[in-house]
């Protein structure tokens, strides 16, 4: 093409491009059309900030429900309630989270070897990527260690007998289950007994550690749901200051700028900026729990129940990072729903959920339900059926019951072995014990989990059939 021609191909580019561009503020006006740029940055912010955020408001929980501080670890001696207000807790077991940090340098995490109760869990970055399993089928087998987490960029050598853990981030967090061998009190006692001797401290006092402080949530609120308002952005504000910036990061980083979201600068967005962060964080809410309904991916392809994550989660180890994207979407669809991902998915638990009924229709408070458990669940400690309010994925507030498991002595068994257990506003007559409340009006979802799964899962020759409405 000659010279004039490509000047003048340039130039009815360049007319068209403005042309485009008027026609835009023709449509909108310029002051509307910096306002839906500036919520369509917002609405991306929030998608990518979603795991982050969510940690930081559960660290924001820690340290005003709990009154704790780095070095502190929170447990429950009972099983949670819907005090547990954080996204799709369990029920049937007792946690054990605590959050760390490594500004000033290294921290330990100091395992027991396991003996009278059984331990699962993983330590995470602030992105809540996993970064090592701990306990039985951890980095130690069950025997026990010291792991070792370092800061971002760390030069300096590990010393000898410690489990080195790296890390992108500052922040970072451990969550953990202790599993009773049975409910009996002896069992539970010794269960407590066992994560009391779980100790974090910084490595600087390694030789003369302080005297380890442990805060029983049993029975108290933590809450650690996201709020989906100006404070999601506040949060977000508050992690990027604290953090080193990531290279897959630096792109985002520089969108969040009109947002009033820089590294070194205090967030105080301006009025009209404020409309438009709460208009933003509802739609982003909106599109998480729509999107949340077809995330996963089926186990049985004649059921509705799925594994509550896509392929990349597990194939990546919940780095979200594919060999030529990074899944940024399923990522923040991800943290919605859930918090505190293994390494290792399946070693210790396996676990289903479904937003269908067996007609495909979607779960709703005020329908009555039946799911039918057969015999020989393949979970060689304990199964459980917990229920989750669509808007928080969390506990249903002020629910009496959760959910039921195998532990439950009080639940009614069939002759064969098989249970029937029910959800709706009010339970069936004669099944109070089977029943878990749900809320008119509302979106529900349940998770079935496996703790230690069995074979005939993996090889789909047990399958949970599918939630019928009960008329």
């Amino acid at each position: 093409m000659k010279r004039s021609n490509i000047s003048l191909a340039v130039a009815f580019v360049a007319l068209a491009s403005n042309a485009l561009a008027q026609d835009a503020v023709g449509r909108f006006g310029s002051a509307e059309l910096a306002k839906r740029t500036l919520e369509r940055r917002a609405m991306d912010a929030a998608i990518w900030g979603m795991p982050i955020v969510s940690f930081d408001v559960m660290r924001q929980g820690f340290f005003r429900d709990a009154k704790a501080h780095y070095g502190d670890i929170m447990y429950w001696s009972r099983f949670s309630t819907w005090k547990n207000q954080t996204t799709t807790p369990n029920t049937s077991t007792r946690y054990v989270i605590f959050f760390t940090n490594t500004k000033d340098g290294p921290v330990v995490v100091d395992v027991p070897p396991a003996g009278d109760a059984a331990l699962f869990g993983t330590l995470l970055d602030a992105w809540q990527v996993p970064l090592i399993d701990v306990g039985d089928t951890g980095e130690d087998l069950g025997n026990g260690g010291k792991y070792l987490l370092l800061p971002p960029r760390y030069k300096g050598e590990t010393p000898r007998g410690y489990i080195a853990v790296p890390s992108n981030t500052y922040n970072g967090f451990v969550a953990m289950r202790v599993i009773s061998k049975t409910e009996q009190a002896d069992d539970v006692r010794a269960a407590i007994a066992y994560l009391k001797q779980l100790k974090t401290y910084p490595l600087a006092v390694a030789n003369s550690p302080p005297e380890q402080r442990y805060i029983d949530m049993a029975g108290t609120l933590w809450d650690g749901i996201v709020r989906f308002d100006e404070s999601f952005y506040k949060s977000l504000a508050r992690m990027v200051n604290e953090e080193l910036a990531q290279a897959r990061d630096l792109e985002m980083l520089g969108l969040l700028r009109p947002l009033g979201i820089e590294k070194g600068k205090r967030f105080k967005p301006d009025a009209d900026t404020r409309v438009v962060l709460k208009q933003a964080s509802h739609e982003v809410h909106a599109w998480f729990m729509e999107r949340l309904v077809n995330y996963g991916q089926r186990f049985w392809p004649d059921r509705k129940w799925g594994i509550p994550a896509p392929l990349i989660a597990s194939e990546t180890g919940f780095k979200w990072e594919a060999a030529d994207y990074f899944d940024v979407d399923a990522r923040g669809i991800g943290f919605f729903s859930f918090y505190a991902p293994p390494a290792k998915l399946g070693a210790s638990t396996f676990y289903l959920d479904t937003f269908l009924d067996a007609k495909g229709e979607r779960l709703r408070g005020e329908n009555t339900y039946r799911l039918h458990v057969p015999a020989d669940v393949p979970a060689k400690q304990f199964w459980t059926f917990t229920v989750y309010d669509q808007e928080t994925s969390s506990f249903i507030r002020r629910s009496a019951r959760a959910g039921l498991d195998s532990y439950n002595e009080q639940m009614k068994r069939n002759p064969d072995g098989s249970v029937d257990l029910y959800t709706g506003p009010k339970p069936p007559k004669g099944q109070e014990a089977n029943w878990i409340p749900t809320v008119a009006g509302k979106g529900w979802f349940p998770f079935f989990r496996f703790y230690g799964p069995d074979e005939p899962l993996f090889q789909k020759t047990w399958k949970l059939p599918d939630i019928t409405r009960v008329k």
